[in-house]
């Protein structure tokens, strides 16, 4: 069956900066602008501090920066790293996206918050003195949106985020994978382990392994242009 898409007006469809309270003086998890990486879903780090004030949150919202150049930048994130039922909070220039029950996908907001649709209008609405403008809501309020029903939100935020899932792996792995390659040379070519120190030589570089030398590489190499 055919997913019926609809317009629908953003403010209906999301509800942007919801009302929540903290205590004031009370501590809770805080997330600053400066725990957001760069076109990445992942809140990668937090910090237990004392609530002053600021944007409030809970688990399965989106947090889009609303200043330059943080936004132009790509700072948007999904909230996932509270637990049940705790409220966070964060700088005072985020934006708060929030599903509406029944009727919008937390996952599919993210993913349509990062698209180059809604960023460009949200960039565009900027106003401001240089260096410290920030999005329009009445612009993103009025925002249309087309949009499926609320089945197939839950079907294309659930394939993305597996795919976000995929990457975050591998990106792990690579990470781990390019670590053990730097220890290995260090190992080798840096610190000679395994080779004592009676098999080391002086050099203008330092100690290295006996039977070796010290070359520059045009000596050990031939230069050829195309």
């Amino acid at each position: 069956m055919k997913s019926d898409w609809i317009t629908i007006r953003a403010a209906d469809f999301i509800e942007f900066n919801p009302r929540l309270s903290i205590k004031k003086g009370a501590t809770a998890t805080k997330v600053s602008m400066d725990r957001l990486q760069p076109f990445t879903k992942k809140i990668l780090s937090t910090e237990q501090t004392e609530f002053t004030g600021g944007a409030k949150f809970c688990n399965g919202d989106t947090l889009m920066a609303r200043i330059t150049p943080c936004l132009e930048n790509g700072k948007t994130a999904f909230v996932d790293i509270l637990n049940d039922g705790e409220i966070g909070f964060g700088s005072t220039e985020f934006i708060v996206m929030r599903a509406r029950k029944g009727i919008s996908n937390p996952q599919f907001i993210y993913y349509m918050a990062t698209s180059p649709f809604f960023r460009d209008i949200a960039i565009k609405s900027m106003v401001g003195s240089s260096g410290r403008q920030r999005v329009q809501q009445s612009v993103l309020d009025n925002l249309e949106l087309y949009v499926p029903d609320l089945e197939e939100q839950e079907r294309i935020g659930s394939f993305l985020a597996k795919l976000d899932d995929k990457l975050a792996l591998n990106s792990a792995i690579n990470n781990n994978l390019e670590q053990q390659a730097q220890a290995i040379y260090q190992s080798l070519f840096v610190y000679f382990d395994g080779i004592s120190a009676n098999q080391l030589t002086r050099s203008e570089l330092g100690p290295i392994p006996v039977g070796w030398m010290v070359k520059s590489l045009s000596e050990i190499t031939t230069s050829m242009r195309m």
